[in-house]
């Protein structure tokens, strides 16, 4: 799919769309063009990118790039696909039950599953929050478990 969404390999690339991106959710993807996982969630952003298309952007990012390693570091991705949403240039975080209310982890189930996410996102942003519940019912949304290192 990154042939149909804009990828992102430099770290110059990623500051001038979150920098230049206004009125609108800026989504970026964190991932790999070669796994499975990514490539199932390219899908449904793909098909979603039209229908959201008046009030987001979507965009993917390629973790391997070494530019973007210190986006790796700065959001603590450490699974993938990660992605990160923005609103004229502020991090939007979303409480979606998960210890981690800075990123999505993992894929949305449909394609309205994103389209919801994205929409509860872009009426919180428009009402100057930075964070926002998230839409989903709780058995749609992917578990995951945080380890943390001698703790």
């Amino acid at each position: 799919m990154e042939y149909l969404l804009p990828t992102l390999r430099e770290k110059r690339e990623v500051d001038s769309l979150i920098r230049d991106t206004i009125d609108k959710v800026l989504v970026l993807r964190f991932g790999l063009s070669s796994d499975s996982v990514c490539l199932q969630l390219d899908d449904v952003l793909y098909k979603s990118a039209k229908d959201v298309s008046r009030f987001a952007t979507v965009a993917l990012v390629d973790v391997d790039s070494p530019e973007i390693q210190v986006y790796l570091k700065y959001f603590d991705i450490t699974f993938v696909p990660s992605t990160i949403f923005f609103f004229n240039a502020h991090h939007m975080k979303m409480d979606s039950g998960s210890a981690d209310h800075t990123k999505w982890i993992g894929t949305f189930q449909k394609k309205q599953d994103f389209v919801d996410v994205v929409e509860a996102i872009y009426r919180g942003a428009m009402k100057g929050k930075l964070i926002v519940s998230c839409p989903l019912p709780p058995e749609r949304i992917p578990k995951f478990e945080l380890l943390y290192k001698n703790v």
